[in-house]
């Protein structure tokens, strides 16, 4: 196991393993976690991966951790089956952890031998791997690597199961959970839109077992979301405790190659807050028809723009692999903008293929706005560093989330959808850049971002408030071991 110490102090140090979901998405947070609970409570940790998550970024990310931090590889189980039937990632990421609880059991066990570990953390799709750690006699956590809304309608999701009629698309009244801003249901999680598919069932399934954790630890504050907060934080019979510990967001010193990309020097050459960095996240893509319209928008709008191109989602390209190696790409996707676009845009725009060091390009004092996929990883980098955000959601819960912080935290702002196919025009994407980049409304969000900038950091610091709820939490998991 990688990080591993031979220090006697540090292997008695209180132990934690940590199971991330495959994807890059979601072993960032977990693994960030694990570095959190080192730096500032004196854990030592073993962040547990899947073998179908490896890959070269994943293996580069996961050494850059202090030695304390280490990790473990499952090993791969058969997936074939739902692979040949074309099933929903969904419903492979949930089957992949179903199928690996006896090899975690067997490696928690082994984990477990000196007496060191005090706790198992899965993340939102390992909730049938709890009961590997009610096998190895230790507290079984969820860490939720997303909001409250999206807890929220996990939580309550077996009811709304029960009590819907037809599909949340065709609901005349938003969802309405405690707490929280009204949700059209277009707009609700993407695998819940077909109540037939397996994928639908398996999140019902996950929304009934995060009631058996002892706790759920969640990447939010209670500033971005304090209606929520202030609910999910009191006791509720059959639920277990809910603890606000965020942001948990990547660090910028997690072996990134900064100008590998040329994306900080060009930042370097900007005036401060003039630049409109356009990133969809580490698996996002768009079709050619609206990668061009994407382009015809920036360009009419004049404005300076960082853009992370990746190839079209119908140019024959696997869009799956994003997924998993959102860094990894084997395919040029600069080929796919229009012609002549680089040309007539290089004295206000750069454009880089695939990969851009994100967190390194949102903390840059040139970078006045990002327009982002609203993954939240994404947007809690982006606030953490008082950066307003322009909404397009792709996939996932992406949708809720920018329903969320346009209409409720507004500190996004949403370009115009055309009904009839979801296309968003040039002329669109020129109107809501400009407006964000020079407009009283752009200044407005721009003001409230930092306002939740600061009291993200403020509760982040020694005494705040999500750093209170995690040392909550590690008491009582020192004092379960070392009483």
């Amino acid at each position: 196991m990688a990080g591993e110490s031979d220090d006697r102090g540090a292997a008695r140090a209180p132990h934690v393993a940590l199971l991330s979901s495959p994807g890059m998405g979601h072993v960032v947070p977990v693994a960030e976690l694990a570095r959190r609970l080192h730096a500032e409570h004196g854990f030592t940790a073993t962040v547990v991966t899947y073998a179908s998550s490896d890959s070269t970024a994943q293996r580069a990310f996961l050494a850059s951790l202090p030695p304390a931090v280490g990790s473990a590889s499952l090993p791969a189980v058969p997936l074939d089956d739902l692979v040949a039937a074309g099933a929903a990632i969904e419903t492979l990421l949930s089957v992949e952890a179903q199928r690996s609880v006896p090899a975690l059991a067997a490696l928690l066990a082994g984990l477990g031998k000196d007496g060191s570990l005090v706790a198992f953390v899965a993340d939102l799709f390992g909730a049938d791997t709890l009961r590997a750690a009610r096998d190895a006699g230790v507290p079984a956590y969820l860490f939720f690597p997303s909001n409250l809304l999206m807890l929220s309608l996990m939580l309550h999701l077996p009811r709304l199961d029960a009590e819907l009629d037809g599909e949340f698309r065709d609901q005349t009244e938003p969802v309405r959970l405690p707490g929280c801003g009204a949700v059209p249901g277009a707009d609700i999680l993407q695998p819940l839109q077909d109540r037939t598919s397996d994928a639908y069932r398996w999140m019902v399934h996950h929304g009934e077992r995060y009631r058996d954790a002892d706790g759920i630890l969640v990447n939010t504050f209670d500033a971005i979301e304090p209606n929520a907060s202030a609910i999910l934080q009191q006791p509720e019979p059959g639920r277990p405790p809910v603890y606000p510990v965020g942001p948990v967001i990547r660090q910028p010193d997690d072996g990134d190659d900064d100008d590998a990309t040329g994306c900080i020097s060009w930042l370097d050459t900007q005036p401060d807050k003039s630049v409109l960095f356009v990133s969809f996240g580490s698996g996002g893509a768009l079709p050619a028809a609206q990668m061009d319209e994407l382009a015809r928008g920036l360009e009419l709008s004049g404005q300076r723009f960082l853009w992370v191109v990746r190839s079209p989602t119908d140019s024959g390209v696997d869009p799956g692999a994003n997924y998993y190696d959102g860094s990894k790409s084997k395919d040029y996707p600069l080929k796919f903008l229009p012609s002549g676009f680089l040309e007539r845009t290089k004295e206000v725009g750069l454009v880089v293929p695939s990969w851009a060091p994100q967190v390194r390009v949102l903390g840059h004092r040139a970078t006045g706005a990002m327009l982002t996929h609203c993954g939240w990883n994404s947007m809690l980098e982006s606030v953490m560093h008082g950066v307003p955000m322009i909404a397009w959601p792709l996939y996932a819960e992406q949708r809720q989330n920018a329903v969320m912080l346009h209409e409720e935290t507004k500190v996004a702002l949403r370009p115009k959808v055309r009904e009839a196919d979801g296309m968003i025009l040039g002329k669109d994407i020129t109107k809501v850049v400009n407006d964000m980049m020079n407009s009283e409304e752009g200044d407005a969000m721009h003001t409230k971002v930092t306002e939740l900038q600061k009291a993200a950091r403020s509760g982040l610091a020694a005494g705040g408030m999500s750093h209170k709820t995690l040392t909550e939490v590690v008491t009582k998991w020192k004092e379960r071991t070392f009483a």
